[in-house]
């Protein structure tokens, strides 16, 4: 099935919003290769032998996109945003569970020029991730979301612009800064260790 253009995909949200289930029903199949996609992306970097695949990963968001009370979708970025929020939070949850260092991701999986990691990036492990993003969440929300949307998202600069109703050039500087300011947190504490 091919996949629907953005205003398609918005327009089968809002039958959803009011409560439309056969809408539900049309869209999981449309939407289900990109969000498969976002959970290769989130799990891109783990190590070896992790027990979680991107296909439990898209699953479970699922049932909780499906579980939501009344959802208020605006477009297609706003639920993807939404999707990607949830995943990093099973990955959290999934990643405190298991309480080993094999949770681990690659800081820059997400580039403003390619969406390949780094091939010298340094393995990270997400519990310190999740902890610099919460950190800076407490003094830029804004960045903070930013970061979850194209880290754990995937989501372009215009995706991401739209569901923060931001310019892309906002967003592509302030990604560069939210990327700077997590890799001094994040390697302080790596050297505090």
């Amino acid at each position: 099935m091919p996949e629907p253009k953005g205003a398609e995909l918005t327009h089968l949200l809002h039958r959803w919003t009011r409560g439309d289930r056969s809408a539900l029903e049309s869209l999981m199949p449309v939407v289900y290769a990109e969000l498969h996609r976002m959970a290769r992306r989130s799990i891109a970097g783990e190590q070896p032998g992790h027990t979680l695949q991107a296909t439990a990963l898209v699953h479970e968001a699922y049932l909780k996109l499906v579980r939501q009370d009344r959802p208020q979708w605006k477009d297609r970025a706003h639920f993807f945003g939404v999707a990607a929020q949830m995943m990093r939070h099973i990955l959290i949850d999934y990643a405190r569970a298991a309480h080993t260092n094999k949770r681990r991701v690659m800081i820059g999986t997400v580039s403003l020029d390619d969406s390949r990691p780094p091939v010298d990036a340094a393995p990270l492990d997400f519990l310190d991730l999740h902890e610099a993003l919460e950190e800076l969440e407490t003094f830029d929300q804004q960045k903070a979301r930013l970061v979850e949307l194209r880290f754990f998202g995937g989501l372009s600069v215009e995706e991401t612009s739209e569901v923060l109703g931001i310019s892309t050039a906002t967003v592509k500087r302030e990604w560069n800064v939210a990327r700077a300011w997590l890799a001094r947190r994040l390697n302080k504490g790596v050297e505090g260790a």
